[in-house]
C-alpha cells in the first residue's frame, strides 16, 4: 500500500490543475477506480466524479479537494498543488481501495472528488449534482502546519472562519495637480476607508479581519490627481454571524463615504466560504478513530482562521453530520506557499483513520 499510495501522490501532484480545470486529473482518477473494479458516476455539468462502494445505510461521504492552485515556481507561472490537495486526493482513494477489501461492508461509502475548493464554491456545483443528499455523515480531511498540530498528531475537527472577498471601485473625475479643490482624491478616500475598516470592533472574543488587499489608482502622469480608484477586501470572521455584521458595516462604511465625498463607491461580493459547521457525533467517531490508530488521544479541535468551502455542505444539507480530519503533516514553510512540503507519511495515517472512523459509524448502530 505504501508504494501505491506515493506513486498515485507523485503522479497527481506533478499532473496539477487549476480550479475548473481539473478535467485530465478526473479521467486519470476515473479510470484508475474502473480498473479497480468501482464504477464511478461523473458530475454532469462539472469536472469531479462520485464513486461508492457498498450498500444500505447508513451513508457516508468522503471529500477530496481536487484543485492547485496558480502560483509561480521556480520563475514558472502554472498549477501547483501547495495547498495538499494532491494529498487529499490520494487519501481518499487509498481508504475506498482499503475498504474494497471489507466483507460485507453495512451501509455505503461514497467518495466525492470536488473541484474548485481554492475559489470557495465547488462545494455548491456539487451540492447541486444530487450526490450528498441521500448522504448520513461526511468526512473531510486537511492537511496541517506544524505550528497547529505536529506529526504524527490528529485533531477530529478543524474550525475554520468564513471568509468573503470584495472588490470595488471609487467612481469620481481626474483633475490637475495643480487645482487639488476641483475634485475628490480617490487614493485619500480609499486610504480614508482602510482607516475605518480598521476601527470596525465587533465581539471581541471572536476573531474577525476586515484588511484592503488591493488598491490601484492613478497613472504615470503624475500631475494628475485620480478620481477613480478601484480596491480589494479579504474579510475574515470565526462565525457567520459576525461575517454577516462586518459586511453590513463595510456597506455601510462605504455608503457614508460615498455620500460625503459625493463619489459614488461600488462594492461587489464574491467567493463567500462559510465558517465551520461541526457535529458533535461525527467529531466523537473521529477522535475515537485516531486514538484508535495513532495510540494516543486526539488532539483538541483546530480553530483556524483559514477557509474551506466543505462547511457549504451542512450549510446547503443540514442534516449531514460533518466534521474534518486535521492531519499532523508538520506542511512547511505554510500552506499555499509555493514551496510547499510536507511529512508524506501523514498520508498512510489518514487513510487508516479515515478507514476506520469509516467501519466505526456504519457498525455503531447494530
Amino acid at each position: 500500500m505504501t508504494f501505491e499510495v506515493e506513486q498515485l501522490f507523485s503522479y497527481l501532484h506533478k499532473h496539477a490543475e487549476v480550479s475548473w480545470e481539473e478535467v485530465e486529473t478526473t479521467n486519470f482518477l476515473v479510470e484508475l477506480f474502473e480498473q479497480a473494479g468501482f464504477s464511478p458516476k461523473r458530475f454532469t455539468q462539472i469536472p469531479g466524479f462520485s464513486v461508492e462502494i457498498g450498500e444500505g445505510s447508513p451513508k457516508i461521504g468522503l471529500r477530496a479537494d481536487m484543485d492547485a492552485l496558480l502560483q509561480e515556481v521556480d520563475g514558472e507561472l502554472r498549477a501547483n498543488h501547495s495547498c495538499g490537495h494532491d494529498a487529499h486526493m490520494t487519501i481518499v482513494t487509498g481508504v475506498m481501495h482499503r475498504l474494497k477489501e471489507v466483507q460485507q461492508l453495512g451501509g455505503t461509502v461514497r467518495a466525492i472528488f470536488q473541484p474548485a475548493e481554492e475559489l470557495g464554491n465547488g462545494s455548491l456545483s456539487v451540492v447541486k449534482e444530487g450526490v450528498v443528499d441521500d448522504l448520513d455523515y461526511l468526512y473531510g480531511v486537511h492537511v496541517r502546519p506544524h505550528d497547529e498540530i505536529s506529526f504524527p498528531s490528529c485533531a477530529p475537527s478543524v474550525s475554520h472562519g468564513a471568509c468573503l472577498f470584495g472588490r470595488g471601485k471609487i467612481k469620481g473625475l481626474d483633475h490637475h495637480g495643480a487645482r487639488p479643490h476641483q475634485g475628490v482624491n480617490a487614493i485619500e478616500v480609499a486610504s480614508l476607508m482602510n482607516h475605518h475598516f480598521g476601527l470596525m470592533h465587533t465581539n471581541p472574543h471572536i476573531a474577525a479581519t476586515v484588511k484592503m488587499t488591493y488598491m490601484q489608482a492613478g497613472t504615470e502622469n503624475f500631475n494628475i490627481i485620480p478620481g477613480s480608484a478601484t480596491f480589494g477586501l479579504d474579510v475574515r470572521a470565526e462565525a457567520n454571524d459576525v461575517m454577516d455584521e462586518l459586511q453590513a458595516n463595510i456597506e455601510k462604511t462605504c455608503e457614508h463615504l460615498s455620500e460625503h465625498f459625493n463619489v459614488p463607491i461600488e462594492i461587489e461580493w464574491f467567493d463567500y466560504a462559510p465558517a465551520a459547521k461541526i457535529d458533535t457525533d461525527a467529531e466523537n467517531l473521529l477522535a475515537a478513530s485516531i486514538e484508535t490508530v495513532l495510540g494516543e488521544p486526539a488532539k483538541p479541535r483546530i480553530i483556524t482562521p483559514g477557509a474551506d468551502d466543505f462547511h457549504f455542505y451542512t450549510i446547503e444539507r443540514p442534516h449531514l453530520k460533518a466534521t474534518m480530519l486535521g492531519l499532523g503533516a508538520d506542511v512547511t514553510p505554510g500552506l499555499h506557499d509555493p514551496y510547499m512540503t510536507f511529512n508524506q507519511e501523514s498520508m498512510n495515517h489518514a487513510i487508516d483513520i479515515l478507514t476506520d472512523v469509516c467501519l466505526r459509524t456504519i457498525n455503531q448502530r447494530k
